[in-house]
């Protein structure tokens, strides 16, 4: 079984290959990049899910701490689903240069959010969850996104 942040990095890999392949179909017609970018926004919130109504909350149980890191985790969520639609609206007006410069936008904000929940958020859960780690991945694997 594998730890609450090797689970959770894994997933951001996971994601980040989605998106590369989202920007190489992009590249060659943007037309046909909505089934592979849907993929991509799926994965993403099935992402943000996990953190947000299992992991952030075990956490927040936890600790005590709510308007902390999870809170400004969740806060760059909401930013990004927002580019995430935006990326949809572009494909829809077959707008390259809007998708692309919301990729651009996208890929910053994911890279940034990424390392501070890798290096600061994961280990932070696993230093306090460590003994409910195997129970919080498991619910994380087995969720369904509403």
């Amino acid at each position: 079984m594998s730890t609450i942040k090797e689970y959770l990095t894994a997933d951001h890999r996971h994601c980040d290959e989605l998106f590369a392949s989202m920007e190489d179909v992009a590249n060659k017609s943007l037309k046909n990049a909505k089934e592979i970018t849907q993929k991509f926004i799926d994965a993403s919130e099935r992402h943000f899910q996990r953190e947000e109504r299992v992991m952030f909350a075990e956490f927040e149980q936890k600790t005590g701490m709510t308007q902390g890191p999870t809170a400004m985790m969740r806060h760059e969520h909401e930013q990004m689903r927002g580019l995430m639609k935006q990326l949809l609206e572009a494909i829809d007006e077959d707008n390259k240069d809007r998708f692309f410069g919301t990729t651009e936008t996208l890929m910053i904000l994911l890279q940034q959010h990424n390392m501070k929940e890798e290096q600061m958020l994961y280990t932070m859960a696993q230093q306090h969850l460590s003994a409910d780690s195997d129970k919080i991945v498991d619910m994380m694997d087995s969720m369904i996104v509403e």
